[in-house]
This record gives C-alpha cells, sequence and structure tokens, in this order.
C-alpha cells in the first residue's frame, strides 16, 4: 500500500501519525532555531522541545526501539501509547507545553504547538470514531509494529 492509498482509508490515526512525523521534524527545527535567542524561557522551551521532538521519533517510527540501544524504562514509555486515546492525550500535553510559550513571549515554537494540536486531534477523532489504531506501511507497517509490541 503506497502512502497516497494510506491517505484514502480515512483512517484518522494515519493522518495522525503523518502529521506527527512533520511534528517531529517541525519541533526538531523550530527549537534548533529558538535556542539561540537572548530570552532564558524561550531556550527553556526550546530545549523542551527538541527534546519533545526526539521522543516523537520513538512513538511514531516504532522499529527504532528495536534498533536504537535504551534502557527498559523509556521503552516501557513508548509502549503505553500504542492506542488511538493515549496518542491524543500525549500530543495534547505536548502540545500544551508548547502553547505556554505565549506567556513569555510570541515565537516559532508556536508552530510546534500548533502541529501537536493537530496531531492529537486526528488521534482523537480516530478514538471517537473507533477507529482500529494503524500504523503506517511506510514507517514499519502493522506485520513489524507488531513484532515490537
Amino acid at each position: 500500500m503506497t502512502i497516497a492509498d494510506e491517505l484514502r482509508t480515512r483512517n484518522f490515526s494515519l493522518y495522525g501519525q503523518w502529521v506527527g512525523i512533520l511534528s517531529i521534524i517541525i519541533c526538531l527545527a523550530v527549537g534548533i532555531a529558538t535556542i539561540f535567542t537572548f530570552n532564558i524561557g524561550l531556550i527553556i522551551f526550546s530545549a523542551v522541545c527538541i527534546a519533545t521532538g526526539l521522543t516523537l521519533i520513538f512513538v511514531e517510527v516504532p522499529f527504532l526501539l528495536r534498533i536504537c540501544p535504551i534502557s527498559q524504562r523509556f521503552d516501557d514509555f513508548v509502549r503505553r501509547f500504542n492506542n488511538n486515546l493515549p496518542r491524543a492525550g500525549f500530543y495534547l500535553i505536548l502540545a500544551l507545553v508548547q502553547w505556554f510559550t505565549l506567556f513569555i513571549r510570541g515565537s516559532s515554537l508556536i508552530v510546534a504547538a500548533v502541529f501537536l494540536t493537530i496531531a492529537s486531534s486526528c488521534y482523537a477523532i480516530a478514538a471517537l470514531k473507533k477507529q482500529e489504531f494503524t500504523s503506517s506501511n511506510a514507517l514499519g507497517g502493522q506485520g513489524l509494529a507488531q513484532q515490537i509490541i
């Protein structure tokens, strides 16, 4: 199944995963770009944004848990998010943290907050529609994801 075929399935967990992949890229990019400001609050939120991006890599690309040496504790933490509703909540918490940067100063970190919110919404819609959690074939697919879990 190609990526275009996956997007035509109307499965919001696939949409959430692809928006999650975009969120990883955006979190890393804006986190690195914003860390060079002279505002200590934004530097802290930038570091959190970078850590968010790195954590989401393991959440969204499950085969990386097999090939990267990480602790069992982190592995157990990531495995908690193998359903739509837990992922929606996780993304919502991450988005809220980035939305709090508005209390300090508006910055490019808001873009990360927007994408994290969209990913959370996709996973929440999938949970409300009782759609099965599906992992993209392009990112390891169901067969590989099931071996890891």
